[in-house]
Protein backbone atom coordinates (compact mmCIF):
# COMPACT_ATOMS: atom_id res chain seq x y z
CA UNK A 1 0.00 0.00 0.00
CA UNK A 2 1.67 3.47 -0.90
CA UNK A 3 1.35 5.46 2.12
CA UNK A 4 1.66 8.76 -0.11
CA UNK A 5 -0.82 10.92 -0.22
CA UNK A 6 -4.21 9.85 -2.14
CA UNK A 7 -6.13 11.30 -5.30
CA UNK A 8 -8.54 13.70 -2.84
CA UNK A 9 -5.79 14.37 -0.72
CA UNK A 10 -3.28 15.58 -3.35
CA UNK A 11 -6.62 18.00 -4.35
CA UNK A 12 -7.07 19.24 -1.01
CA UNK A 13 -2.68 19.94 -1.20
CA UNK A 14 -2.98 21.66 -4.12
CA UNK A 15 -5.87 23.85 -3.06
CA UNK A 16 -4.58 25.24 0.05
CA UNK A 17 -1.34 26.25 -2.09
CA UNK A 18 -3.28 27.80 -4.39
CA UNK A 19 -4.91 29.90 -1.27
CA UNK A 20 -1.31 30.48 -0.32
CA UNK A 21 -0.35 31.57 -3.77
CA UNK A 22 -3.31 34.13 -3.86
CA UNK A 23 -2.55 35.21 -0.29
CA UNK A 24 0.61 35.82 -1.40
CA UNK A 25 0.16 37.79 -3.87
CA UNK A 26 -2.64 40.07 -1.93
CA UNK A 27 -0.56 40.36 0.91
CA UNK A 28 3.49 40.19 -0.44
CA UNK A 29 3.26 41.62 -4.20
CA UNK A 30 0.54 44.01 -4.06
CA UNK A 31 1.23 46.20 -1.26
CA UNK A 32 5.02 46.55 -2.61
CA UNK A 33 3.90 47.51 -5.82
CA UNK A 34 1.34 50.32 -4.23
CA UNK A 35 4.26 51.34 -2.34
CA UNK A 36 6.30 52.01 -4.98
CA UNK A 37 4.11 53.61 -6.72
CA UNK A 38 4.96 57.05 -4.91
CA UNK A 39 8.61 56.80 -4.78
CA UNK A 40 10.78 59.14 -7.24
CA UNK A 41 12.20 57.89 -10.19
CA UNK A 42 14.08 54.81 -10.33
CA UNK A 43 12.94 53.19 -7.16
CA UNK A 44 9.14 53.97 -8.35
CA UNK A 45 10.25 51.56 -11.46
CA UNK A 46 11.96 49.22 -9.61
CA UNK A 47 10.06 48.96 -6.86
CA UNK A 48 6.87 47.68 -9.21
CA UNK A 49 9.38 45.70 -11.58
CA UNK A 50 10.93 43.58 -8.75
CA UNK A 51 7.45 42.19 -7.42
CA UNK A 52 6.29 41.66 -10.84
CA UNK A 53 8.95 39.39 -11.99
CA UNK A 54 8.47 37.83 -8.62
CA UNK A 55 4.93 37.07 -9.05
CA UNK A 56 5.36 35.75 -13.17
CA UNK A 57 8.62 33.68 -12.07
CA UNK A 58 6.22 32.10 -9.16
CA UNK A 59 3.66 31.19 -12.16
CA UNK A 60 5.95 29.70 -14.21
CA UNK A 61 7.65 27.28 -11.54
CA UNK A 62 3.77 25.84 -11.00
CA UNK A 63 2.91 25.53 -14.91
CA UNK A 64 6.36 24.85 -16.07
CA UNK A 65 8.38 23.46 -13.40
CA UNK A 66 11.03 22.27 -16.10
CA UNK A 67 11.27 25.39 -17.42
CA UNK A 68 12.17 27.45 -14.16
CA UNK A 69 12.81 24.22 -11.72
CA UNK A 70 11.62 25.13 -7.93
CA UNK A 71 14.98 25.80 -6.46
CA UNK A 72 16.11 27.52 -9.26
CA UNK A 73 13.14 30.25 -8.96
CA UNK A 74 13.49 29.99 -4.73
CA UNK A 75 17.13 31.50 -5.46
CA UNK A 76 15.64 34.04 -7.56
CA UNK A 77 13.42 34.68 -4.96
CA UNK A 78 15.98 35.28 -2.59
CA UNK A 79 17.94 37.62 -4.49
CA UNK A 80 14.54 39.36 -5.67
CA UNK A 81 13.49 39.94 -1.72
CA UNK A 82 17.18 41.31 -1.20
CA UNK A 83 17.21 43.61 -4.05
CA UNK A 84 13.91 45.45 -3.07
CA UNK A 85 15.15 45.45 0.27
CA UNK A 86 17.36 47.43 -1.47
CA UNK A 87 15.57 49.30 -3.98
CA UNK A 88 12.88 50.45 -1.60
CA UNK A 89 13.67 49.33 2.49
CA UNK A 90 11.23 47.89 3.28
CA UNK A 91 11.32 44.08 2.06
CA UNK A 92 10.68 42.86 5.66
CA UNK A 93 6.70 42.06 5.05
CA UNK A 94 7.30 40.52 1.47
CA UNK A 95 10.21 38.59 3.03
CA UNK A 96 7.72 36.98 6.18
CA UNK A 97 4.47 36.44 3.00
CA UNK A 98 7.47 34.59 1.07
CA UNK A 99 8.85 32.14 4.16
CA UNK A 100 5.86 29.52 3.60
CA UNK A 101 7.50 28.98 -0.15
CA UNK A 102 11.06 27.68 1.17
CA UNK A 103 9.21 25.00 3.08
CA UNK A 104 6.69 23.64 0.04
CA UNK A 105 9.04 23.53 -2.45
CA UNK A 106 11.81 22.05 -1.16
CA UNK A 107 12.20 18.05 -0.67
CA UNK A 108 14.90 18.60 2.02
CA UNK A 109 14.27 20.62 5.06
CA UNK A 110 18.47 21.42 4.83
CA UNK A 111 17.56 23.11 1.70
CA UNK A 112 14.72 25.05 3.22
CA UNK A 113 16.77 26.14 6.12
CA UNK A 114 19.39 27.36 3.76
CA UNK A 115 16.99 29.15 1.40
CA UNK A 116 15.44 30.58 3.83
CA UNK A 117 18.11 32.07 5.76
CA UNK A 118 19.89 32.90 2.52
CA UNK A 119 16.80 35.03 1.76
CA UNK A 120 16.58 36.85 5.35
CA UNK A 121 20.44 37.66 4.80
CA UNK A 122 20.02 39.01 1.57
CA UNK A 123 17.09 41.33 2.89
CA UNK A 124 19.25 42.41 5.85
CA UNK A 125 22.44 43.00 3.67
CA UNK A 126 19.87 45.54 1.80
CA UNK A 127 18.51 47.31 4.50
CA UNK A 128 22.13 48.00 5.27
CA UNK A 129 23.59 48.89 1.86
CA UNK A 130 20.99 51.32 1.27
CA UNK A 131 22.21 53.34 3.78
CA UNK A 132 19.91 52.89 7.05
CA UNK A 133 20.51 55.33 9.83
CA UNK A 134 19.14 53.45 13.08
CA UNK A 135 20.94 49.49 13.34
CA UNK A 136 19.03 47.72 13.33
CA UNK A 137 16.01 48.86 11.96
CA UNK A 138 12.31 47.70 12.45
CA UNK A 139 12.60 46.04 9.38
CA UNK A 140 15.65 43.95 10.29
CA UNK A 141 14.07 42.72 13.55
CA UNK A 142 11.01 41.69 11.66
CA UNK A 143 13.33 39.86 9.07
CA UNK A 144 15.14 38.00 11.86
CA UNK A 145 12.32 37.43 14.35
CA UNK A 146 10.34 35.90 10.91
CA UNK A 147 13.23 33.80 10.07
CA UNK A 148 12.91 32.03 13.60
CA UNK A 149 9.19 31.47 13.87
CA UNK A 150 9.29 30.16 10.03
CA UNK A 151 12.28 27.62 11.05
CA UNK A 152 10.56 26.88 14.13
CA UNK A 153 7.16 25.86 12.42
CA UNK A 154 9.02 24.47 9.45
CA UNK A 155 10.66 21.89 11.42
CA UNK A 156 7.83 21.40 13.33
CA UNK A 157 5.76 20.80 9.99
CA UNK A 158 8.39 18.72 8.57
CA UNK A 159 8.08 16.45 11.85
CA UNK A 160 4.88 15.87 11.97
CA UNK A 161 4.64 14.87 8.39
CA UNK A 162 7.59 12.69 8.44
CA UNK A 163 5.56 10.83 11.47
CA UNK A 164 2.58 11.03 9.38
CA UNK A 165 4.48 9.28 6.89
CA UNK A 166 6.17 6.62 9.48
CA UNK A 167 2.67 6.07 10.73
CA UNK A 168 0.95 5.29 7.50
CA UNK A 169 3.89 3.09 6.56
CA UNK A 170 3.31 1.25 10.20
CA UNK A 171 -0.34 1.21 9.50
CA UNK A 172 0.50 -0.16 5.91
CA UNK A 173 2.34 -2.86 6.85
CA UNK A 174 -0.09 -3.96 9.86
CA UNK A 175 -2.66 -3.78 6.76
CA UNK A 176 -0.94 -5.71 4.91
CA UNK A 177 -0.62 -8.35 7.41
CA UNK A 178 -4.23 -8.22 8.52
CA UNK A 179 -4.88 -8.85 4.86
CA UNK A 180 -2.57 -12.21 4.75
CA UNK A 181 -3.87 -13.21 7.71
CA UNK A 182 -7.52 -12.74 6.82
CA UNK A 183 -6.75 -14.36 3.45
CA UNK A 184 -5.47 -17.27 5.19
CA UNK A 185 -8.02 -17.64 7.42
CA UNK A 186 -10.67 -17.22 5.03
CA UNK A 187 -9.12 -20.28 3.29
CA UNK A 188 -8.62 -22.15 6.23
CA UNK A 189 -12.67 -21.63 6.52
CA UNK A 190 -13.00 -22.63 2.48
CA UNK A 191 -11.34 -25.61 3.50
CA UNK A 192 -13.23 -26.73 6.40
CA UNK A 193 -16.83 -25.84 4.75
CA UNK A 194 -15.61 -28.05 1.78
CA UNK A 195 -14.28 -30.80 4.10
CA UNK A 196 -17.22 -30.50 5.93
CA UNK A 197 -19.67 -30.79 2.47
CA UNK A 198 -17.84 -33.37 1.51
CA UNK A 199 -18.84 -35.29 4.70
CA UNK A 200 -22.29 -34.69 4.91
CA UNK A 201 -22.21 -35.93 0.84
CA UNK A 202 -20.39 -38.87 1.81
CA UNK A 203 -23.08 -39.42 5.09
CA UNK A 204 -25.87 -38.62 2.50
CA UNK A 205 -24.90 -40.78 -0.07
CA UNK A 206 -21.83 -43.46 0.29
CA UNK A 207 -22.75 -44.13 3.64
CA UNK A 208 -26.16 -45.00 3.36
CA UNK A 209 -25.48 -46.89 0.85
CA UNK A 210 -23.23 -49.11 2.39
CA UNK A 211 -25.86 -49.24 5.39
CA UNK A 212 -28.28 -50.54 2.85
CA UNK A 213 -25.79 -53.52 1.42
CA UNK A 214 -25.16 -54.51 4.86
CA UNK A 215 -28.44 -54.86 5.95
CA UNK A 216 -29.56 -56.52 2.53
CA UNK A 217 -26.51 -59.07 2.46
CA UNK A 218 -26.75 -60.05 6.20
CA UNK A 219 -30.60 -60.57 4.92
CA UNK A 220 -29.46 -62.37 2.00
CA UNK A 221 -26.77 -64.78 3.85
CA UNK A 222 -29.71 -65.87 6.44
CA UNK A 223 -32.08 -66.72 3.99
CA UNK A 224 -29.98 -68.59 0.98
CA UNK A 225 -30.99 -71.61 2.33
CA UNK A 226 -34.94 -70.86 3.41
CA UNK A 227 -35.69 -68.78 0.73
CA UNK A 228 -34.07 -68.48 -2.29
CA UNK A 229 -35.90 -66.23 -4.09
CA UNK A 230 -35.94 -63.54 -1.85
CA UNK A 231 -32.08 -63.75 -1.22
CA UNK A 232 -31.53 -63.15 -5.11
CA UNK A 233 -33.87 -60.08 -4.65
CA UNK A 234 -31.99 -58.91 -2.06
CA UNK A 235 -29.05 -59.67 -4.10
CA UNK A 236 -29.75 -57.78 -7.02
CA UNK A 237 -30.31 -54.96 -4.62
CA UNK A 238 -27.35 -54.97 -3.33
CA UNK A 239 -25.88 -54.90 -6.31
CA UNK A 240 -28.03 -51.82 -7.13
CA UNK A 241 -27.00 -50.25 -4.38
CA UNK A 242 -23.22 -50.67 -5.20
CA UNK A 243 -23.20 -49.31 -8.99
CA UNK A 244 -25.25 -46.19 -7.29
CA UNK A 245 -22.64 -45.42 -5.15
CA UNK A 246 -20.03 -46.07 -7.47
CA UNK A 247 -22.24 -43.29 -9.32
CA UNK A 248 -22.24 -41.14 -6.53
CA UNK A 249 -18.26 -41.50 -5.59
CA UNK A 250 -17.22 -40.53 -9.01
CA UNK A 251 -19.86 -37.50 -8.95
CA UNK A 252 -17.63 -36.42 -5.80
CA UNK A 253 -14.71 -37.55 -6.88
CA UNK A 254 -15.26 -35.21 -10.53
CA UNK A 255 -17.00 -32.49 -8.22
CA UNK A 256 -19.83 -32.40 -10.49
CA UNK A 257 -21.89 -28.80 -10.11
CA UNK A 258 -24.34 -28.42 -7.75
CA UNK A 259 -26.30 -25.40 -9.57
CA UNK A 260 -26.90 -27.04 -12.91
CA UNK A 261 -29.96 -27.58 -14.46
CA UNK A 262 -31.75 -30.29 -13.36
CA UNK A 263 -31.57 -33.69 -14.50
CA UNK A 264 -34.88 -35.30 -14.83
CA UNK A 265 -38.34 -34.22 -12.69
CA UNK A 266 -37.72 -34.52 -8.81
CA UNK A 267 -41.01 -36.41 -8.54
CA UNK A 268 -39.50 -39.36 -11.19
CA UNK A 269 -36.51 -39.75 -8.66
CA UNK A 270 -37.94 -39.03 -5.56
CA UNK A 271 -40.30 -42.08 -6.60
CA UNK A 272 -37.34 -44.25 -7.74
CA UNK A 273 -35.78 -43.77 -3.80
CA UNK A 274 -39.20 -44.89 -2.68
CA UNK A 275 -39.58 -48.32 -4.57
CA UNK A 276 -36.37 -49.22 -3.84
CA UNK A 277 -37.16 -48.12 0.08
CA UNK A 278 -40.19 -50.63 -0.26
CA UNK A 279 -38.34 -53.07 -1.53
CA UNK A 280 -35.70 -53.72 0.47
CA UNK A 281 -37.37 -53.16 3.43
CA UNK A 282 -41.47 -54.36 2.87
CA UNK A 283 -42.71 -51.33 4.10
CA UNK A 284 -45.46 -49.70 1.89
CA UNK A 285 -45.12 -46.02 0.87
CA UNK A 286 -48.22 -43.75 -0.04
CA UNK A 287 -46.72 -41.04 -2.23
CA UNK A 288 -48.08 -37.56 -3.38
CA UNK A 289 -45.71 -36.39 -5.98
CA UNK A 290 -46.45 -34.25 -8.69
CA UNK A 291 -44.45 -33.00 -10.76
CA UNK A 292 -42.66 -29.93 -9.03
CA UNK A 293 -39.95 -27.70 -11.05
CA UNK A 294 -37.03 -26.93 -8.81
CA UNK A 295 -33.56 -25.98 -10.10
CA UNK A 296 -30.38 -28.64 -9.42
CA UNK A 297 -29.00 -27.72 -5.66
CA UNK A 298 -33.15 -27.92 -4.38
CA UNK A 299 -33.95 -30.99 -6.21
CA UNK A 300 -30.36 -32.44 -4.45
CA UNK A 301 -31.21 -31.29 -0.70
CA UNK A 302 -34.76 -32.91 -1.45
CA UNK A 303 -33.23 -35.93 -2.62
CA UNK A 304 -30.85 -35.97 0.16
CA UNK A 305 -33.65 -35.16 2.88
CA UNK A 306 -35.87 -38.06 1.32
CA UNK A 307 -32.38 -40.75 1.65
CA UNK A 308 -31.82 -39.48 5.39
CA UNK A 309 -34.93 -39.59 6.35
CA UNK A 310 -35.91 -43.17 4.68
CA UNK A 311 -32.42 -44.51 6.53
CA UNK A 312 -33.69 -43.20 9.77
CA UNK A 313 -36.99 -44.74 9.22
CA UNK A 314 -35.36 -47.89 8.51
CA UNK A 315 -33.02 -48.16 11.55
CA UNK A 316 -34.80 -46.50 14.45
CA UNK A 317 -38.49 -46.17 13.79
CA UNK A 318 -39.61 -49.65 13.47
CA UNK A 319 -42.90 -48.40 11.16
CA UNK A 320 -45.45 -50.31 8.88
CA UNK A 321 -46.02 -47.45 6.47
CA UNK A 322 -44.86 -44.42 5.31
CA UNK A 323 -46.10 -41.20 3.72
CA UNK A 324 -44.50 -38.85 1.49
CA UNK A 325 -45.84 -35.41 0.05
CA UNK A 326 -44.24 -33.37 -2.26
CA UNK A 327 -46.38 -29.99 -3.16
CA UNK A 328 -45.20 -26.27 -4.32
CA UNK A 329 -46.51 -23.11 -2.73
CA UNK A 330 -45.67 -19.57 -3.15
CA UNK A 331 -43.16 -19.73 -0.69
CA UNK A 332 -41.60 -22.35 -1.64
CA UNK A 333 -41.65 -26.28 -2.30
CA UNK A 334 -43.01 -28.70 0.88
CA UNK A 335 -41.86 -31.77 1.36
CA UNK A 336 -43.36 -33.77 4.27
CA UNK A 337 -42.30 -37.79 5.72
CA UNK A 338 -44.27 -39.21 7.89
CA UNK A 339 -43.95 -42.28 9.49
CA UNK A 340 -45.77 -44.46 11.96
CA UNK A 341 -43.44 -46.08 14.13
CA UNK A 342 -42.15 -45.86 17.74
CA UNK A 343 -40.92 -41.84 17.58
CA UNK A 344 -38.58 -40.19 19.45
CA UNK A 345 -37.37 -36.86 21.78
CA UNK A 346 -36.54 -34.29 19.45
CA UNK A 347 -34.27 -32.25 22.08
CA UNK A 348 -33.10 -35.56 22.85
CA UNK A 349 -31.43 -35.99 18.99
CA UNK A 350 -27.95 -35.21 18.75
CA UNK A 351 -28.05 -37.18 14.74
CA UNK A 352 -25.32 -36.37 12.07
CA UNK A 353 -28.21 -36.71 10.15
CA UNK A 354 -30.74 -34.20 11.02
CA UNK A 355 -28.17 -31.69 11.88
CA UNK A 356 -26.74 -32.04 8.29
CA UNK A 357 -30.22 -31.88 6.45
CA UNK A 358 -30.65 -28.35 8.43
CA UNK A 359 -27.14 -27.34 7.63
CA UNK A 360 -28.18 -28.52 3.36
CA UNK A 361 -31.39 -26.39 3.90
CA UNK A 362 -30.10 -23.68 5.83
CA UNK A 363 -27.81 -23.12 2.56
CA UNK A 364 -30.94 -22.52 0.25
CA UNK A 365 -32.40 -20.48 2.57
CA UNK A 366 -34.58 -23.49 3.54
CA UNK A 367 -36.18 -25.06 7.46
CA UNK A 368 -36.06 -28.09 8.32
CA UNK A 369 -39.16 -29.12 10.92
CA UNK A 370 -38.76 -32.39 13.09
CA UNK A 371 -42.16 -33.25 14.58
CA UNK A 372 -42.53 -36.71 16.59
CA UNK A 373 -42.85 -37.78 20.13
CA UNK A 374 -42.22 -41.40 21.75
CA UNK A 375 -45.07 -44.31 20.62
CA UNK A 376 -46.43 -41.47 17.84
CA UNK A 377 -44.48 -41.71 14.76
CA UNK A 378 -42.53 -38.66 13.24
CA UNK A 379 -43.02 -35.94 10.67
CA UNK A 380 -40.32 -34.17 8.72
CA UNK A 381 -41.31 -31.41 6.87
CA UNK A 382 -38.54 -30.09 5.03
CA UNK A 383 -39.27 -26.32 3.41
CA UNK A 384 -36.91 -24.62 0.39
CA UNK A 385 -37.72 -20.96 -0.63
CA UNK A 386 -38.20 -20.41 -4.42
CA UNK A 387 -35.19 -19.22 -6.49
CA UNK A 388 -35.05 -16.54 -8.95
CA UNK A 389 -34.93 -19.44 -11.83
CA UNK A 390 -38.09 -21.17 -10.45
CA UNK A 391 -41.06 -20.61 -12.28
CA UNK A 392 -44.52 -19.26 -10.51
CA UNK A 393 -47.10 -21.10 -9.02
CA UNK A 394 -49.50 -21.93 -11.60
CA UNK A 395 -53.08 -21.01 -10.42
CA UNK A 396 -54.43 -24.79 -10.70
CA UNK A 397 -51.97 -27.10 -9.54
CA UNK A 398 -51.37 -30.18 -11.67
CA UNK A 399 -53.24 -33.70 -10.14
CA UNK A 400 -50.98 -35.56 -8.11
CA UNK A 401 -49.13 -38.97 -9.34
CA UNK A 402 -50.48 -41.84 -7.80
Amino acid sequence: MDARPQLDDRFQVRALVRWYAALWLVLGLVPQVLAAADDPGAARVWGIVLPVVLGACYAVTELYPRVLPPMAYLCVLAAGVGALSYVRGGAASLYIASLPQFWILTRSQRYAVALSGAAGLATLAGEVAAGAADLPTGNMLFTVGGFLAGLLLGLAAHRYVRQTEERARRLSAELAVAQRELAEANRRQGAAEERERLAREIHDTLAQGFASIIVLAEAARAGLGAQPGRSEQQLRSIERTARDNFAEARALVDSARRDGPAQGPVAATLRRVLDRFTEDTGIPVGAELPDVECDQPARIALLRCTQESLANIRKHAGASSVGVVLERHPHGVELEITDDGRGFVVGASAGFGLEGMRRRLAELGGELTVTSSVGDGTRILVLIPPSPQDPPTPLISTSPQE
